[in-house]
């Protein structure tokens, strides 16, 4: 099996709840044998089960430190894309609510193809990068839509050797299917070419 971000090979690394995971020997990421992907309506019928309900207070203090790090970093007439912004887009409301200029995609809630056309001073890809099928597709396309001094912010949860993956939580989404390390992170700045990567406690910064 190749790495679904790197194409280098990988080697096997787990088996738990029947599915079966590999690990990349160069980038170091973690991704579900492809066999065991959702289709597209059982996907969409998991994220629906989500509580992303944009007058969530728990929401809302989950998502509040990449919304302190945008209004920190960028003027509200700045273009913004909240990149599978989910059928509750709480970083989008947040940040309307403080005059921000931001629009949302979403593959399934909203797949507006025009919006994938125009370029954007950030994008914040939040709870998102663990669940891309092909991630060597959407980081190529998360880089070509920032402006030459664009940022793209993210989070996820990153595995670290500390953490015993066959009881870790965070793999039991069936809908997470590649999971990052610090390694993987850097490898993706060097090849997608961004000038600058910080890996914080709650944000994951790329700088064009």
């Amino acid at each position: 099996m190749k790495c679904s971000l790197c194409d280098s090979e990988t080697k096997s690394f787990s088996e738990v709840h029947n599915r079966i995971y590999h690990r990349c020997i160069t980038c170091k990421g973690i991704s579900l044998h492809s066999s065991f992907f959702l289709s597209p309506e059982d996907e969409k019928e998991r994220y629906l089960l989500h509580n992303n309900d944009i007058s969530d207070k728990g929401y809302q203090d989950f998502v509040a430190p990449i919304i302190q790090t945008v209004l920190c970093n960028h003027k509200p007439n700045h273009n913004g894309l909240d990149f599978g912004s989910g059928s509750g887009p709480v970083i989008t409301s947040l940040l309307r609510k403080k005059g921000y200029n931001i629009t949302t995609y979403d593959p399934f809630f909203a797949p507006s193809h025009n919006t994938l056309t125009k370029k954007y001073n950030y994008i914040i890809c939040c709870e998102v990068m663990e669940h891309f099928y092909n991630p060597a597709k959407e980081f190529k396309l998360l880089h070509s839509l920032l402006n030459p001094d664009g940022v793209l912010y993210c989070k996820t949860k990153l595995f670290n050797e500390s953490i015993d993956f066959n009881s870790w939580w965070y793999k039991n989404d069936p809908t997470h299917v590649f999971f990052y390390t610090t390694e993987t992170l850097q490898w993706i700045a060097t090849n997608y070419d961004f000038q600058k990567i910080e890996i914080k406690k709650d944000v994951i910064i790329f700088s064009k």
